[in-house]
């Protein structure tokens, strides 16, 4: 925390004239890839802001009811979803972030999502689409055991898993981009538990987990990009 402080930061890369890095990696080439409903066409509960909040709470228990891909895209645009590109370019998305940089790439553990066999996916946001990364068997119990054997995340309908392409906040903020991603983490976290009331389903945000086994499993390098945040998500 003290070396991120204002007094020991260095000119960054923007402010050194350096090319901004892409807004979203990108996809592999040949890659998978599934559509997703579009937001203006999904139809959720109508639930009072303050309801929403007062009923927001930690859930480890969901019954075996699937998710629809309706309600799965809707809690994806609500977490990162982009309303629009500005000229800058930066993404304005559903959640803030420092500088609009929004550094979070989204994994997703599928294991009962109505239409999508299970494995790991990844949030294509400027598309809004679903890219297939990997539907080997025994991802859930990797991933059970990769967070100190929390069981539920193999009942939850979905797991989401918020990773950081540090360099899109670096790129501006040098050193303190650690602290960013972090309050980041937050706004995101909160948009789901929130997000998730509307479709009938609790939440629970992890933190725990082995950062080199999660980041292998997912393919980082665990230096540019690397798993930051978790949360369960079911049918309750």
């Amino acid at each position: 925390m003290e070396k991120t402080k204002y007094q020991y930061l260095e000119e960054s890369d923007q402010d050194l004239g350096l090319p901004q890095p892409p807004l979203e990696l990108s996809c592999p080439e040949g890659a998978e890839v599934v559509s997703l409903p579009k937001i203006e066409q999904i139809k959720t509960q109508s639930l009072d802001l303050t309801e929403a909040i007062n009923r927001r709470e930690t859930c480890r228990k969901y019954r075996r009811e699937a998710l629809t891909i309706d309600e799965l895209a809707y809690l994806l645009w609500c977490t990162q979803g982009v309303k629009r590109v500005t000229s800058r370019p930066v993404t304005l998305r559903t959640v803030p972030s420092a500088g609009a940089r929004h550094a979070f790439e989204t994994f997703l553990l599928i294991n009962n999502v109505e239409g999508l066999q299970p494995g790991l996916y990844k949030y294509v946001a400027l598309e809004h689409k679903l890219r297939v990364v990997n539907l080997k068997a025994g991802l859930a119990e990797s991933i059970v055991q990769i967070t100190g054997n929390q069981k539920f995340i193999a009942d939850s309908a979905v797991t989401f898993i918020w990773t950081a392409s540090i360099y899109r906040m670096k790129w501006r903020y040098g050193e303190r981009s650690y602290r960013y991603i972090h309050l980041d983490a937050g706004h995101v976290g909160q948009n789901l538990y929130l997000a998730a009331q509307t479709v009938g389903s609790g939440v629970c945000a992890i933190a725990a987990f082995d950062d080199d086994a999660l980041n292998d499993l997912l393919g980082l390098d665990g230096d540019e990009q690397f798993a930051v945040y978790l949360a369960t998500v079911g049918k309750v």
